[in-house]
């Protein structure tokens, strides 16, 4: 089939989600509600409301941000792992790699910038670093699985 030449077809069968990826797409649907409570105490930051130097706001709108962002990426890997041939560990690493990533990246950003005054993070940023690192693995072991199936 050529993408150019051939019109697409439409699949006549409805897609389930496996139990692994029900269960963790209920608990990421979950554990986005608590994004919407910390969208809520960057609202009082901004406003004054909370103390808060510059650089911890900073880092408040990129925990926030990158919570959110990654939470609903591991949404998505829910139904693309499904679609692996993957077991084992790469199944492991592809379904719930960026759900993990989503509570390091974030969690670096908040824990490092805690504290009365702080203008620059404690050594808890490295959560950042070991965020983006399974980030990153997660998404070449599931695109590698998806392009393998």
């Amino acid at each position: 089939m050529s993408l150019l030449t051939d019109p697409p077809t439409l699949a006549t069968t409805t897609a389930v989600l496996s139990d692994a990826s029900r269960t963790t797409a209920g608990i990421l649907l979950i554990a986005l509600v608590t994004v919407e409570t910390g969208g809520l105490y960057l609202v009082k930051i901004v406003r004054g409301a909370a103390p808060a130097t510059e650089f911890q706001e900073k880092f408040a709108r990129a925990g926030h941000a990158h919570a959110a962002v990654l939470l609903l990426l591991a949404l998505i890997c829910q139904v693309l792992a499904d679609s692996t041939r993957q077991t084992g560990p790469l199944s492991w690493l592809s379904r719930s790699g960026v759900a993990v990533a989503a509570l390091l990246m974030p969690g670096g950003f908040f824990f490092s910038s805690m504290g009365p005054g702080r203008t620059e993070p404690t050594r808890l940023i490295a959560l950042v670093f070991a965020g983006a690192a399974l980030l990153a693995a997660s998404l070449l072991s599931l695109g590698a699985g998806l392009l393998t199936a």
